[in-house]
């Protein structure tokens, strides 16, 4: 669920075809960090599993950082609590993603949690002022009734891990509106590092606090959240080395794909992550999609693509219509 975007007046020049294979290669490598967080979401605490990922993750960016021309002096930044407030809600966004994500089938958590492309379109309208147009309100009903299926009321009882999805498809909305607004000035590895730290702080903490396992819970959720900490066995590293890795890798080949690439074309290749959730559902959990199940599926990933469809047809029309010097 965390992405890193790279401001576009830092991109050089780069055909659409490496854009959409960035976009393509880093939805298949961060669907490996969810395969990875849901088979370690039954042994180890959830901060466990962040700190660590965490520090693979830091890893990452300071070799990148240590490699690049600015070097680390992209640490430095004037906007701590654009951070600071960027840093919690993506912290949000990935403790619920990863709560409804250990108590979910992974192809129906990875479909709620693509209704965000739906709710940035409500909150650009309904926070930045921005026009929405009816076929576009009409696109977020239908995503709607989809999210409605997936939650399944059924017996008069909501999914509590489908909300925990939904929150998290929130903060994760909000966060990119954040940076939209901080890209001017920071780069990639500027908003990575102080993610990084943050979750290296927060779990920390938390494992300070709960890691004696004073707080577990005999339920599902509230195990993987409050369970003691235990040294990890052998068998589970690769999870551990894949979650951290595949955020590191996944996340700045998917912030490359929208560096050099206009967002609308590339934003519907995220959806790879569908198909691949549903495979590694199949084949590592052995749980296959459900009626209930593939109908929210079509109704969420079919709004979210004649969202992004109609963003591509509205941009060519503004770009058609405005003076050659005014865009």
């Amino acid at each position: 669920m965390v992405q890193i975007h790279i401001p576009p007046s830092l991109s050089p020049p780069t055909p659409p075809a490496a854009g959409i294979f960035f976009a393509l290669g880093g939805g298949i490598i961060l669907s490996v960090n969810d395969l990875a967080i849901k088979f370690l979401s039954g042994s180890y605490a959830l901060h466990q599993v962040i700190l660590i990922r965490a520090f693979v993750g830091m890893a990452i960016v300071l070799v990148l950082m240590a490699a690049s021309k600015r070097g680390f002096s992209q640490m430095r930044t004037a906007r701590w609590r654009e951070h600071l407030l960027r840093v919690g809600i993506v912290m949000v966004s990935n403790v619920t993603y990863f709560l409804g994500l250990a108590a979910m089938p992974l192809a129906d958590a990875v479909a709620t949690a693509f209704v965000s492309p739906l709710l940035i379109t409500m909150m650009s309208a309904l926070i930045l002022g921005e026009y929405v147009g009816p076929r576009r309100w009409a696109a977020v009903a239908v995503g709607m009734v989809g999210v409605v299926i997936m939650v399944r009321p059924g017996a008069g009882v909501i999914q509590p891990a489908a909300i925990l999805v939904l929150i998290s498809a929130f903060c994760y909305a909000s966060s990119n509106m954040m940076t939209r607004r901080m890209r001017e000035t920071e780069s990639a590895a500027t908003l990575s590092f102080y993610v990084q730290l943050g979750f290296i702080v927060v779990s920390t903490s938390m494992g300070l606090w709960t890691g004696d396992g004073h707080l577990a819970q005999d339920d599902g959720v509230l195990a993987f959240l409050f369970r003691p900490w235990v040294f990890p066995h052998v068998r589970d590293l690769w999870a551990f080395l894949a979650t951290g890795a595949a955020v590191g890798v996944g996340g700045l080949m998917m912030s490359q794909a929208y560096r050099t690439t206009e967002a609308a074309l590339v934003a519907p290749f995220e959806y790879i992550g569908m198909p691949m959730a549903i495979f590694w559902g199949v084949v590592v959990f052995g749980t296959w999609p459900d009626h209930h199940a593939w109908a929210g599926i079509a109704l969420i990933c079919g709004a979210g693509l004649y969202t992004l469809w109609r963003e591509t047809v509205r941009k060519k029309v503004v770009d058609v219509a405005a003076p050659s010097g005014d865009l």
